[in-house]
């Protein structure tokens, strides 16, 4: 029985305390010594990820185990700022001449849908964390500016996505901004990400779930009827299937030229009692290297990010994260006007992106019951859904019709 090394990880590299850690209900207990019994699957990681494939797999009746190195919804997911985008970072218009018009077209439309299954899904399991679709808005910026946008509003169209190409003027009438063009498209929303996973989870363990933290899981080795997964301190634990639902820390097997490690800056303001109220109610970014995104929460608060680096480490110094916040809301601010004073929280952490903008969900290389979910980008509460979706289809030996988009590259 061959041995494959698991990711050993390297230490936490956020910093800051993301908002969203100081919300109630945010956290989810987890049991400290490991359990004899065997599982149908063992989940490694207990973020958004992990717990998305928990809760699909609980609710088709198997029984799951959910380990994490650190406390339960305490990885990169409260590190999120929850702008839950059906957008792709790589518009439709490019992603057709990176991955031709088919797959283009089905992983845009994959999005859309999975956006929408997961408002359904957090208003049927009555999860109290600011789930809310909104529109979003997509802004001219300098790397798409107003002809890309139009081209891209009618590509968007074309597959049945809502895509209203706002000019100049439309944009300045509507939400004061003055930006050559913009584009307006349902089917978003946002929500509290630590309250999104932490409800997830606690849904997981009311019907077949146990937590397990801290656990680190070191070797991993294929079986005749399943999986062994060997941890640091020598237990091993055995299982039908495994899924490694790790972030940017991923297995070393799925190293591959098509995916990197990059890092991100993001602030929240304390709430503004005076906001637009198209702010209120949109999702905003742009279409700009290093480009600005931001949104509001249900008190009022501004939760903003951006200036993204392609370097995994640049985030875990102090004074570029002070640096970073300061360029954000003056950013903020000479876009929209809003002035948010000092922010109440400031937080930087790695997260992980693909050339294609789209994530990795697949076996890994050399297993046939183990899998990993990685390479989120922008969109990794949405990605995280269809992750969930692939693999639960794909344990219950029914193949999602999308896989083959998502797979290994």
């Amino acid at each position: 029985m061959a041995k494959h090394k698991a990711n050993t990880r390297k230490d936490d590299l956020r910093i800051g305390t993301p908002f969203w850690v100081k919300t109630p209900h945010s956290k989810v207990d987890a049991q400290s010594a490991l359990t004899r019994d065997r599982f149908d699957l063992i989940v490694v990681g207990a973020g958004i990820s992990g717990a998305l494939v928990a809760e699909a797999l609980t609710r088709a009746g198997k029984s799951v185990l959910i380990l994490d190195r650190r406390p339960a919804v305490r990885g990169s997911t409260p590190a999120s700022t929850a702008m839950i985008q059906h957008e792709i970072d790589v518009p439709l218009t490019r992603l057709r001449k990176k991955i031709g018009k088919d797959h283009a077209d089905r992983a845009w439309l994959r999005s859309v849908r999975a956006v929408e299954d997961l408002v359904s899904l957090a208003t049927k399991l009555k999860l109290d964390c600011q789930m809310r679709a909104k529109p979003a808005l997509y802004l001219a910026g300098n790397d798409l500016g107003a002809r890309a946008l139009a081209n891209e509003a009618k590509a968007r169209a074309e597959i049945g996505i809502r895509a209203d190409y706002l000019k100049r003027a439309d944009l300045m009438a509507r939400c004061g901004m003055d930006r050559t063009a913009a584009i307006w498209s349902d089917a978003s929303a946002s929500a509290n990400p630590a309250q999104l996973t932490a409800g997830l989870l606690l849904a997981a363990l009311s019907r077949k779930a146990q937590i397990v933290s801290p656990v680190e899981i070191t070797d991993m080795a294929e079986l005749p009827s399943g999986i062994a997964l060997s941890t640091s301190q020598g237990e091993v634990l055995v299982a039908g299937h495994a899924v490694f639902c790790t972030g940017y820390e991923y297995l070393p097997q799925m190293k591959t030229k098509s995916h990197h490690v990059t890092s991100t800056w993001a602030l929240a303001s304390e709430p503004i009692s005076e906001l637009p109220d198209w702010m209120r109610d949109t999702i905003t970014w742009e279409a700009a290297e290093p480009y600005l995104y931001f949104r509001t929460d249900e008190a009022g608060r501004v939760i903003a990010g951006g200036e993204d680096e392609d370097a995994s480490e640049t985030n875990s110094d102090p004074k570029k994260l002070a640096k970073k916040a300061r360029t954000i809301a003056q950013k903020l601010h000479d876009l929209t006007g809003v002035k948010i004073g000092k922010p109440a929280y400031t937080w930087s952490a790695p997260f992980s992106v693909t050339d294609d903008g789209l994530p990795i969900i697949d076996r890994v290389p050399g297993f046939e019951r183990i899998y990993s979910v990685m390479g989120f980008g922008g969109n990794g509460i949405t990605f995280s859904m269809i992750g969930a979706q692939i693999i639960a289809s794909a344990i219950a030996g029914k193949p999602d019709p999308d896989a083959e988009i998502f797979r290994y590259r």
